[in-house]
Order: C-alpha cells, then sequence, then structure tokens
C-alpha cells in the first residue's frame, strides 16, 4: 500500500485550491449575499437554488439534501472518488507534490483507479492527436478539410487519429506503466486472441471530456469502406465514462453557457465543431444516446435554470431528428428554462449548413425560434386528417396527454388554447377542460397524464418543506431530546450564536468558550457547543478562521453533527450588520434564558423545600436565587458587558 497521505500536504491541497473554483466547474454560482454564492445543487434535483459555498471559509452546504463539507468533500461526491484519489487529483491541480507516512512517494501504479483510468485517457488522447499528422492519417484530414476544419480546428477540438494496426495504442500505454488489466477497464483496448489489442483502429477520434476538463472517453468516425463497424464507435460504459451523463463539447462551452443563459444541443461531433468556429460557442452533443435525464441536470446547474434561459435543440429536419425532438419534448417539463427547436429549411445540420452558407447561417439557426412544445404538437397533428371529426378526434387523443403534462398551469392553459388552434376545434374550452382533466387524474393517481398509473407508484408524498435555513433546520436522526424548532425565539437564538462562534469568532470569545454545552436546550445545538470546546474553543479562530473550521469539523462526533457544523458555518446571520452589538445580543438571550431556567429550577427546590426544611440548605438555596436573580437583572439592565 503506498501509505496515507501527509497531514500537512492534505492542508495543503485544501488551501491551495478555492472552493468555488473547483464547484463553478459543475455549476454555476451566482452572489447569496455576505460573501457567500449560491446555485442549483448538484446532488440533487431542485428549482431555486439552495445550495451555498462559502469561499473564505472553503466550505459548501446544500439547505435542501444537507450535504455540505469541504473542497475534498465536494470532489469526492461529485466524482465518487476516495479521499486519498481526490487528494491527488487536486494536488496535481495545484502542483503539490505529496509525501506519504508510509512508503515514501506515492508510485504511479498504486494510485487511485479513477485517477489512473483518467491518466491512460490523457495519455491516448496525446498519442492520436499526434498520430494525426501521418502519413496513413491523410484520410482522416481529408474527411476533416471536406467539411471544413482546419488544423488549427483539429488541435482546438483534440482530434486524432487511431493507427490501423491491432495494438499500437495498447503497446504505447503498456510503455507509460499501464496493465492490461487497466487498459481492459478503461475502454482503450478490448481482448483479442493472443491478449489486449486497440478497441479503436483506423478511425478518427475525438475525445470526450467531462464538465471538468478531463478525457473519460473517446468517439470514433468510420473512416474507410472495409471498416465493417457502426458509423460512430463510442467507449463502453468504463469507471469513469456513462453515456447518459456526458456531453461532447461541455468542458469548452460551460462558461458561455452559463454567461449566456443558454445552452444549444446538436447531434453530432462536427455539428458541435461547426458551431464553436461559427460563433455558437454554447453548443454541445449527446454521445451515441438520445438526449435525456441525466444530461438534463448538467444544463440545469449551468443555467441556474431560471426564466431567462434558453435551451435550443438543433436536430436534423429528416424522421429520425423528429423523433429525437419528440424525445426531448417528454423531459422538457425538467427545465425551467424556455426550449425551443431550430431546423435549418433544406434540414442541413450545422456542420453542412456552414460549408454551404457560412458561419453567419449557423448563428441565424440557432436564434430561438419555435418552441419545442409547438414543434412537437405539429409533429404530432401532422399525422392526421384533420379535415375529419374522426381525424381531430384521433389527434386530440395523442396530443392532450403531451399537454397535460406541463406542470405550470397558465403555461398549460395557454398551450391547450394554441392546440385547439392547430387542430381547428373551435370550441377551444372544450380543448382545454379536457387537458385539465389528463392533469387532474395524472395528479391524483400518481400516474402519467393518459392516467396509466407508473410502475412502483405509491401514494403521493406530502407537501415539501421549503428548502433552508427557514425551514424547521437539520434532521436530527443521531440526537435524542426535542427537535429543532426555528419558530422557537430559544432555539433560533441559539442558532445564531453558533454560527457567529463559527464564523465570527472574534465578536463572541472569550465569553462565548464560558458557555456551557447545557445552556442550549437543542440537543443538536448542544453538540456543536461540545465540538467547539473539543476544538479548543471559539479562541482558536481569531487568528486563523480556515484552520479552526476545520478541526471544529474533525472534532465532531459523527457525520451528522459535522454536516451541522458545516452548515452553520455556511449560513449566513440574520443581520445585515455582523457587528459585537449583534454579537452581544445573542450571547445575553442564550445567557439569560439559562440563567432564568436556573431561577425556575431553585424556586421549585425552594418550594420543595418548604419552612420547615433544614435551615443550612435553605438559607443556600434563597442565597444561589438571590444571586440568579440579581445576574438575571444586571443582563438585562447592562447587556453584554454583564457577561
Amino acid at each position: 500500500m503506498a501509505g496515507r497521505i501527509n497531514d500537512d500536504d492534505v492542508k495543503a491541497v485544501r488551501d491551495a485550491v478555492p472552493i468555488d473554483a473547483v464547484v463553478s466547474e459543475y455549476l454555476q454560482l451566482r452572489s447569496a449575499g455576505g460573501g457567500n454564492l449560491k446555485g442549483l445543487c448538484p446532488f440533487h434535483d431542485e428549482k431555486s437554488p439552495s445550495f451555498q459555498v462559502s469561499p473564505s471559509k472553503g466550505l459548501f452546504h446544500c439547505f435542501g439534501c444537507q450535504e455540505g463539507g469541504d473542497t475534498i468533500a465536494f470532489v469526492m461526491k461529485i466524482d465518487h472518488l476516495s479521499f486519498s484519489e481526490t487528494v491527488e487529483r487536486l494536488a496535481a491541480r495545484a502542483g503539490i507534490t505529496l509525501r506519504y507516512e508510509e512508503g515514501g512517494y506515492n508510485p504511479t501504479h498504486q494510485r487511485g483507479e479513477r485517477i489512473r483510468l483518467i491518466e491512460a485517457h490523457k495519455a491516448a488522447a496525446a498519442y492520436y492527436a499526434g498520430q494525426l499528422s501521418g502519413a496513413e492519417a491523410e484520410i482522416g484530414r481529408r474527411f476533416l478539410a471536406e467539411r471544413g476544419f482546419d488544423q488549427a480546428a483539429a488541435e482546438h477540438f483534440g482530434v486524432g487519429y487511431s493507427p490501423a494496426g491491432w495494438d499500437h495504442l495498447t503497446r504505447y500505454l503498456r510503455g507509460k506503466g499501464f496493465s492490461d488489466k487497466e487498459l481492459i477497464l478503461s475502454g482503450l483496448s478490448q481482448d483479442g486472441r493472443r491478449g489486449p489489442i486497440d478497441r479503436f483502429r483506423g478511425r478518427l477520434m475525438w475525445p470526450i471530456r467531462d464538465v471538468g476538463g478531463d478525457v473519460v472517453g473517446f468517439g470514433a468516425r468510420r473512416l474507410r469502406d472495409d471498416d465493417n463497424g457502426p458509423k460512430y464507435l463510442n467507449t463502453p460504459e468504463t469507471p469513469i465514462y456513462r453515456k447518459s451523463q456526458v456531453l461532447y463539447g461541455i468542458d469548452l462551452a460551460k462558461k458561455d453557457i452559463a454567461k449566456a443563459s443558454r445552452a444549444v444541443v446538436v447531434e453530432g461531433y462536427t455539428d458541435v465543431m461547426a458551431c464553436h468556429l461559427a460563433g455558437v460557442t454554447t453548443a454541445i452533443a449527446t454521445c451515441g444516446t438520445a438526449f435525456g435525464g441525466e444530461h438534463i441536470k448538467i444544463l440545469r446547474r449551468l443555467l441556474m435554470d431560471n426564466g431567462s434561459a434558453r435551451v435550443i435543440f438543433t436536430f436534423d429536419g429528416d424522421a429520425a431528428g423528429q423523433k429525437a425532438a419528440l424525445r426531448a419534448f417528454e423531459d422538457d417539463q425538467k427545465f425551467a428554462a424556455e426550449t425551443y427547436i431550430a431546423v435549418a429549411p433544406d434540414g442541413m445540420d450545422p456542420c453542412e449548413l456552414r460549408l454551404v452558407k457560412g458561419d453567419d447561417a449557423v448563428r441565424e439557426l440557432v436564434e430561438p425560434r419555435t418552441p419545442l412544445f409547438e414543434f412537437a404538437l405539429r409533429q404530432i397533428v401532422g399525422r392526421y386528417d384533420l379535415e375529419t371529426p374522426a381525424g381531430r378526434a384521433a389527434a386530440l387523443d395523442e396530443a392532450a396527454p403531451i399537454v397535460a403534462r406541463i406542470k405550470n398551469v397558465a403555461s398549460q392553459h395557454e398551450v391547450a388554447v394554441e392546440l385547439a388552434g392547430m387542430l381547428g376545434i373551435l370550441d377551444t374550452q372544450f380543448v382545454v377542460k379536457r387537458v385539465a382533466q389528463l392533469a387532474r387524474w395524472a395528479r391524483e393517481r400518481g400516474g402519467a397524464p393518459d392516467g396509466r398509473a407508473r410502475p412502483g407508484a405509491g401514494p403521493r408524498p406530502g407537501p415539501r418543506q421549503p428548502a433552508g435555513p427557514a425551514a424547521l433546520g437539520p434532521a436530527q436522526p443521531s440526537f435524542t431530546g426535542p427537535a429543532l424548532n426555528l419558530r422557537s425565539p430559544a432555539h433560533r437564538t441559539e442558532r445564531e450564536l453558533l454560527k457567529l462562534a463559527l464564523q465570527y469568532p472574534a465578536l463572541v470569545s472569550p465569553a462565548f468558550d464560558a458557555y456551557g454545552a447545557d445552556e442550549f436546550t437543542a440537543p443538536p445545538y448542544a453538540a456543536v457547543r461540545r465540538t467547539v470546546a473539543e476544538a479548543g474553543g471559539a479562541a482558536q479562530g481569531v487568528d486563523n478562521a480556515p484552520d479552526y473550521l476545520a478541526r471544529v469539523r474533525e472534532a465532531a462526533a459523527d457525520d451528522t453533527v459535522r454536516a451541522l457544523v458545516t452548515e452553520l458555518a455556511v449560513e449566513a446571520v440574520l443581520t445585515r450588520a455582523v457587528d459585537e452589538a449583534y454579537a452581544g445580543e445573542q450571547l445575553v438571550q442564550v445567557r439569560l434564558r439559562a440563567v432564568d431556567r436556573r431561577v425556575r429550577e431553585v424556586q421549585g427546590s425552594l418550594a420543595r423545600l418548604g419552612a420547615h426544611g433544614d435551615p443550612e440548605r435553605l438559607a443556600a438555596v434563597q442565597n444561589e436565587l438571590w444571586v440568579l436573580q440579581q445576574y438575571a437583572q444586571s443582563l438585562r439592565n447592562h447587556g453584554a458587558s454583564a457577561l
């Protein structure tokens, strides 16, 4: 084994790679106020952003699904890596050489599986790109030139060529230290009669990158007539490549997609190239599969999926393209963005259009044209004879369930009116009521708008609690005692004081460190107070906040407490002016409630002792009560100065 990564190196990696820079590679972030950023959570579906990042603290937290942590935790979660793989990946990004407690420097063959597969693909991409200039690849260069792509375009997109021999790449990667097992697992090689052979041979190669820019697979285009394989051959499913979860060109397009709140979905690699070279730098494509739910999740995070966002599909005008558009419309309601379809009048794809009519024609093509719902409905309606009552009724039977899927009631009504016009049905309200009825049946039965129950559909869940700190706080699976309730003034103040202790320790230290865990009535908050104490107290955070928060998180008794610490460290404080006066108010309120509780307890003891109790014990209790009452009065009169 390679051994444990040196703690100082882990800290150096954590400090060297800003969390906002990493997170923004996967989703669009906008200001949330107070120095924090927000976006749509990549770990669960949501319509409004409840995912927050605190660059100053190096932490993230989602108030919807409760995921949270530091930069390392984010990369581990989103890319499904182990701790060591994540640290190695971030260290490579930051140019940090890691040390290991046992076994010295970590040799290449001992690195994590995903890192190794990524490295193999990176080496393969470089190899293929180098081969494109060779004599054998002349057929590939001619293919590109015929479609308007020169050497600079090939280099920009990393296009390469796989030699026609059996094992050129396999032998090359073996020489780089990769094992046969790794090459088979990566999908770059496959089993042959005498050992591994190249999967891709004699083809033009497009590297497929994930959102983070790592090469995770390839798309290979057939060039020769004697190649009996499919026209396009893609990497098979591997530990790092899932065709339903990758979009070709996303690494190049993500920044412009986020900036413009617009994405253009095309059908092929050359279409992406043509669009980008024509100035449509928000173009992306699926990789050998239909555009689906996982692709939508990627785009929604980049678009921030608000009402001004646009997604334009440029499917071919042929039957297959129309079928693809209908499939896309089935997932349309997963977007908050408006969706459109752009089909060239002569049915050309963007690559052909650029060749024939130039860059301006490509830019003109992807300007929003026909709403996707309108295109989909016209495709359905066009299959029926609308001159007959039977044809109109049959078209309505097929189209109405499609419209009923629209979740927004106002939009659903508007589209239903348009459908009536398409069908030539003068009684518009009949169509509107039919659509509304199908939608209502779907809601009641938990099924599709045609009334069929979804497989495995059970009772519909009740309304969800609103996401964020204004709801009922985090889940409490490992705490005993009363549940959190932020409508409780005590719980609300305790939460606010803990946020200050984690985010602004200088404002509450040293007074906070004298507070006992029993001064916090909510068990989860008492656990956080104990955790801060275990980490050395709030005084430790006065000079070095990032290290302080890391120590507090490490001191947590379990993952539940650690998650709550992260949440409180990221959640905004409930005031615009975070100053000593505000901090003093929270300190006083928590202490005063604790004193008042103790006063009531002592008064109860006094009542139980009665007038005939032990005189010495009675005097002690009376004295404690007097001291407590005086202290409470002092807190009320003098505030934080009485602490």
